[in-house]
C-alpha cells in the first residue's frame, strides 16, 4: 500500500526567520521599493536593505523588480550586480562574494520540501556564490548549493550540487561542459 502526503500534517512551526512584525513591515517595504519595478535607485535599495539588517559591500548594483524574502539573512560583498527580476528566497543564510554577477530572472531558493515524508517537511540549505561567479538569466541555484570561485552555471540552467571553481555548468541538472580560461 502506498502512503500519501498529507498536507495536514505540514508543520514548520520550528522555522522563526524573525518576529512576525520585521517580517510583515518587510513584506509591505519588499513590494514598494524592491518587487515594484518603478523604483531604479539602486542605492536606495542598498540603504533599506542594510537598515533591515543585511550586510552589503560597496559598488552593489540591485536592478528593477528584484524581490528578497529576507534581507536579514542576505550577505553581499563589494562590486555585486543583481539584475532585473532576480529572486533571492532567503529562507536560509546567502552569501554573495565580491564580483559575482547575477543576471535577470535567476533564483537563489534556500528551501524545498521533504518528498519522501507525508508531512511534506521543510527542507533549508544555505547558499553561497564565491568571487568572480555568475548565475546566468533565468538560471536557479538549489537549497545547499556553491558556486565556487570563478564558476558559472549558464542561462536556464539548474545547480543541484556544488560548481568547481573556473568551471562553466549548463542544463538540468547542471554539468560541467567546460573549464572557465579568463583573459586579460
Amino acid at each position: 500500500m502506498h502512503k500519501k502526503v498529507q498536507f495536514r500534517l505540514y508543520n514548520n512551526h520550528w522555522y522563526k526567520p524573525g518576529s512576525k512584525i520585521k517580517i510583515l513591515f518587510w513584506y509591505f517595504i519588499n513590494i514598494l521599493f524592491f518587487i515594484n519595478p518603478l523604483n531604479p535607485l539602486s542605492s536606495l535599495k542598498v540603504l533599506i536593505l542594510r537598515l533591515f539588517g543585511a550586510k552589503i559591500g560597496r559598488n552593489v548594483a540591485i536592478k528593477q523588480s528584484v524581490n528578497v524574502k529576507y534581507p536579514w539573512l542576505l550577505e553581499v560583498g563589494e562590486n555585486v550586480w543583481v539584475g532585473e527580476n532576480v529572486w533571492i528566497d532567503n529562507l536560509a543564510k546567502v552569501k554573495i562574494e565580491d564580483n559575482v554577477c547575477i543576471s535577470q530572472g535567476a533564483m537563489l531558493l534556500c528551501g524545498n520540501h521533504d518528498y519522501k515524508k507525508s508531512s511534506f517537511d521543510l527542507i533549508l540549505g544555505e547558499i553561497v556564490l564565491e568571487e568572480g561567479s555568475w548565475v546566468g538569466a533565468k538560471s536557479i541555484v538549489c537549497p545547499g548549493v556553491t558556486l565556487k570561485s570563478h564558476s558559472i552555471l549558464a542561462v536556464g540552467s539548474i545547480a543541484t550540487k556544488d560548481l568547481d571553481s573556473y568551471s562553466i555548468y549548463q542544463g538540468n541538472p547542471a554539468l560541467k561542459i567546460r573549464k572557465r580560461n579568463i583573459v586579460e
